[in-house]
Order: C-alpha cells, then sequence, then structure tokens
C-alpha cells in the first residue's frame, strides 16, 4: 500500500510513532536513491516523469512514502530495493568515461567493478583523461551531499603542463582568475619538483566541472596530465591503477559525518 500521509507533526501519540517505525516507511526518493539508481535529488526528477511504479501504481506525487517490507517499487519496470549502503574508492585509470550508464561509450568506470555485488554510481565525475580518487556508493544522501555545489571540501590534484608554469601566472592561480562562470583561486600551488616547473599540486575547494584544466588552460597552457589524489578525506593509497575498495567502517563514520578538511 502507497502511504501519503505527512511527515511527523508533533501530535502523534508514542504508540503511533512505534506503529509508523514498525512500517518501515520512508519517502519514495529516498529509496530510489537507496538503489544506487541515482541521487536524491535525480530520483524527484525521474519520480516526476512517470518512470517510478509501486505495487504497479505510477506515482509522480513527491513526498510519497513506501513500506520497505511489502511495497514493490520498479524504475522503468525493473524491481529495485533500497539496498544496504556500499561505499567504494577506486584509482581510476586513464581512457574510462565516469559514468553509469553511457552506450556511446568504449570504456567506463562500471567495467572496473568486477566483483561488487551492489549496484553502486560514481560521486561526482572525472573526466575521461583524469586519473585518481573516486568515490562510489548507492547512498543517494551522501552523493547529493558531496557533489552539491555547496560542498565546498578540500581537493587535491597533481598536474603536468605542456611546460613550465611561470612564476607569474603560478602568482595569479593563487590570487585569483576570471573564468567565463566566475571568479576561481586555489588555496595552495605548489611545486612538486623544483627543477621541474611542469609538475604542480593543486589543492582547490570548487566543484565547478573541470575547473584545474580550465584554470590552466587561461592561461595558455595544456594539462598533459591530471590525478586526483585526494577527495573527501579519502586517498588512492595501496591502490594500482583500476583497483577499488571498501571504504572501511571508521571511513564511512568520517565521510558520514563530514569530519574531514
Amino acid at each position: 500500500m502507497i502511504s501519503r500521509r505527512p511527515a511527523f507533526d508533533g501530535h502523534k501519540t508514542a504508540s503511533e510513532h512505534h506503529e509508523a517505525a514498525f512500517r518501515e516507511e520512508i519517502r519514495l526518493n529516498k529509496f530510489v536513491a537507496n538503489s544506487g539508481v541515482c541521487s536524491r535529488r535525480e530520483a524527484d526528477t525521474y519520480i516526476q516523469a512517470g518512470v517510478v511504479t509501486v505495487n504497479g501504481e505510477v506515482v509522480t506525487e513527491l513526498g510519497t512514502k513506501v513500506n520497505l517490507l511489502t511495497d514493490e517499487v520498479k524504475f522503468n519496470g525493473e524491481r529495485i530495493r533500497g539496498e544496504e549502503k556500499v561505499y567504494i574508492v577506486m584509482n581510476k585509470p586513464r581512457g574510462y568515461v565516469t559514468t553509469a550508464s553511457d552506450p556511446h561509450a568504449d570504456r567506463t568506470v562500471m567495467q572496473l567493478l568486477k566483483g561488487c555485488d551492489s549496484r553502486v554510481f560514481p560521486v561526482g565525475r572525472l573526466d575521461k583523461n583524469t586519473t585518481g580518487v573516486l568515490m562510489f556508493t548507492n547512498d543517494g544522501e551522501i552523493s547529493e551531499r558531496l557533489t552539491h555545489p555547496s560542498f565546498n571540501k578540500k581537493k587535491i590534484y597533481q598536474v603536468i603542463l605542456d611546460r613550465p608554469l611561470e612564476s607569474a601566472d603560478h602568482d595569479s592561480i593563487l590570487s585569483g582568475l576570471s573564468l567565463n562562470d566566475g571568479e576561481i583561486r586555489a588555496d595552495e600551488l605548489e611545486y612538486i619538483d623544483a627543477g621541474d616547473r611542469r609538475k604542480l599540486g593543486i589543492e582547490i575547494h570548487s566543484g565547478k566541472n573541470r575547473i584545474v584544466r580550465r584554470i590552466f588552460e587561461s592561461l595558455g597552457y595544456e594539462v598533459r596530465a591530471l590525478d586526483r589524489v585526494y577527495f573527501a578525506g579519502l586517498t588512492k593509497k595501496g591502490l594500482k591503477k583500476g583497483e577499488w575498495r571498501y571504504l572501511s567502517e571508521g571511513e564511512v563514520n568520517i565521510l558520514k559525518m563530514g569530519a574531514y578538511v
């Protein structure tokens, strides 16, 4: 049965709250996101588009609740389940597209998740030629939190340019540049090798698309290699290119609390 009762209004009795908890009801968008199909924000769009059914009935009303134990939820005709939360970190190799589904892509990061039985999706994107730390999960809330513009957490990349970075450009990146979508500046920018000024480490908090490449391209440099070495408190330590692992319980707790810089 589909429940369309309003959320807790502060006037229910203790027995009513116990009964509600026993029924294991959650919002439909959360159920869809937890199944690994998409984020919760995207789930709202799919629900309104009419591609989600509950017990054979198309449901387009946001805020609808479903019973985890008894309701049958389908997405595009395929049954989905509110699965156990899974959190994965991968060292993404070059040449793979970051997408859960792209019929036009020769190679996607999903093809590297052999041995993972849960349906997960990548958190954010690394472009095809960018390597490094990439997270996967079926936790729509965590995914939305980490990819929302207000996320504003530290990300660190290692960059190799086509030519040495000039001192004036180094200073401009730290003081701020004007791109077509606004001002941007790096928090830290250091040379990895004092003898080779093509190789740099850059720390940035912006979540804008392709922001590191665009920073250097705006100054006339070509980014020959870009490797993300830190994201959401995670590193690629111990992982070869293309390898992945499940996060430890401690890492998951830190992730959920946002207790990282």
